[in-house]
């Protein structure tokens, strides 16, 4: 689990509101095998009103994931899958709305700490 997102449950009221809300989906803990990791704005404390929950997941069989994510999410408002092609990789992105936050969920074939949502965050 990252170190951004367990610091939320003590960060500012936005920041508590998004970690007891991902809490609640169990969204983090129910994906571990694919080392799940919350990036963007909301984690940093930069981020604007209408800012989502950015998680990444490092996916070598994109076809499971779609069908768990599916399963588990389908149901929620908005929820819309697609997959894409970038950089040459094929990626997965999953969107949905809980408790008044967007989630968008960006998995591929390639470790978290490599991506590029994650080296963004950090720079």
């Amino acid at each position: 689990m990252n170190t951004l997102y367990k610091r939320m449950e003590n960060g500012s009221r936005k920041q508590r509101r998004a970690y007891e809300v991902m809490e609640d989906l169990g969204i983090i803990k129910n994906y571990l095998s694919f080392h799940p990791v919350l990036c963007g704005t909301i984690p940093i404390g930069i981020d604007v009103e209408n800012s989502d929950l950015d998680i990444i997941m490092e996916v070598y069989d994109l076809p499971s994931l779609e069908q768990r994510l599916i399963k588990d999410y389908e149901q929620m408002e908005g929820f819309r899958l697609q997959r894409k092609t970038i950089r040459e990789r094929e990626v997965m992105k999953a969107n949905f709305l809980y408790k008044g936050f967007e989630f968008e969920v960006f998995a591929q074939p390639q470790p978290v700490h490599e991506q590029h949502a994650y080296l963004h965050m950090i720079i």
